[in-house]
């Protein structure tokens, strides 16, 4: 057996894989369940209900959509010039506490001030904790990867310490009830994001404005000159030198652009759903990690990168949904685990492809010998 890289990836191997790997994953699982005693097609009812049938199911999917949609389309705007950002959780944390900073000190402005305002400061929070790994990757020659994932826990220490050891601005000490339990300050009403209510679907403002950066990110990258140098650099570094582009500045660009997208994440989990820097809340929820796994399902594709998000969220909620006395959690992970593994496997045969060679011979009719 030979496994060779394609020079051309056919279009239509780039859809019949991912459904194969997908069958195969569901046909895994349904084994497992089988093998538990439960029923294999029941199950999967339920999953898909409660993923996106069931009252009050395509609103949670969406919930549990958003920040994975954030993450996901800043791991790809890293990878497709390949600088692996694995910083993106570290990235969300600071973009949280600037989007918190941010309502906070305007606390009294109306919504459209307070709203835009943290945005930018989750973004920008975000882009200056990227800048670390990328001007140590630009200027020093650093593995990105290293620096980018011990970061995360320098993020995560950092909240703690803004909320759990410090009496910082972000903590509340308003009661002494507080003061014994720490917790982050709770934002101003007026820094609560919209919702947008489609029958009975309730859209939250950060996964629209998800959709948005993807649209951004598509044209960012397929349409401008700034995109068609980042994919040159990211195929050739030596060619792109050799042209005259200064490959310095786009990897600290490109860094930066997705801590800004994590960051907005971060921005998001203030506004559309915590109310305050929950510093549990977000760093135990694994938002960072999960993206890298989406922009990878998704080929780096932004508008696909919201659809897998879209997918994985829905299997996420529903998990939460069929855990009980019966159904314990780690059936649930089982299948998670199943799907995401066979569709990143899936991607094997799409880059490579996988040869016989002994085979074709005894086909053609031909020897080792002959052939020499």
């Amino acid at each position: 057996m030979r496994i060779e890289r394609r020079l051309a990836q056919p279009r239509w191997l780039q859809v019949v894989v991912p459904v194969v790997s997908l069958a195969f994953a569901f046909a895994a699982a349904a084994l497992v369940l089988a093998a538990t005693g439960h029923d294999p097609i029941a199950t999967y009812r339920k999953l898909f209900d409660a993923a996106f049938l069931a009252d009050g199911a395509l609103s949670s999917t969406l919930v549990s959509a958003t920040p994975l949609a954030f993450t996901g389309l800043a791991a790809a705007v890293a990878f497709r010039m390949q600088l692996f950002n694995i910083g993106g959780e570290g990235q969300l944390y600071l973009g949280a506490v600037g989007a918190a900073g941010a309502a906070l000190v305007l606390a009294g402005s109306p919504g459209a001030v307070q709203i835009p305002a943290m945005i930018v400061a989750g973004a920008v929070w975000g882009a200056a904790w990227a800048l670390i790994p990328a001007v140590l990757r630009a200027f020093a020659s650093t593995n990105e990867i290293i620096t980018s994932l011990m970061l995360n826990y320098v993020a995560a220490l950092f909240l703690n310490y803004l909320i759990f050891d410090s009496l910082s601005y972000w903590r509340d000490t308003s009661t002494p009830d507080a003061q014994v339990f720490p917790q982050g300050k709770i934002l101003p009403p007026e820094a609560s994001w919209p919702t947008l209510d489609v029958w009975s679907m309730t859209v939250p403002f950060g996964f629209l404005l998800a959709i948005g950066v993807a649209v951004v990110v598509w044209v960012l990258y397929e349409r401008t000159r700034f995109g068609f140098e980042t994919q040159v650099i990211g195929d050739s570094p030596r060619a792109a030198r050799y042209a005259g582009m200064r490959t310095r500045r786009k990897i600290v660009a490109v860094m930066c652009l997705s801590g800004a997208i994590a960051g907005i994440g971060g921005a998001s989990q203030d506004g559309d759903f915590r109310h305050q820097l929950d510093v549990r809340g977000i760093t135990q929820s694994g938002y960072g990690y999960a993206g890298i796994v989406i922009a990878a399902l998704a080929r780096y594709n932004p508008f696909a990168v919201v659809v897998v998000a879209v997918l994985l969220g829905g299997l996420q909620n529903a998990g939460y949904a069929l855990q009980g006395a019966d159904f314990p959690s780690g059936l649930v992970g089982m299948m998670e685990g199943l799907i995401l593994f066979s569709a990143l496997g899936g991607e094997l045969f799409v880059r490579y492809r996988v040869r016989f060679p002994r085979l074709a011979r005894r086909r053609a009719g031909t020897s080792p010998a002959e052939l020499a």
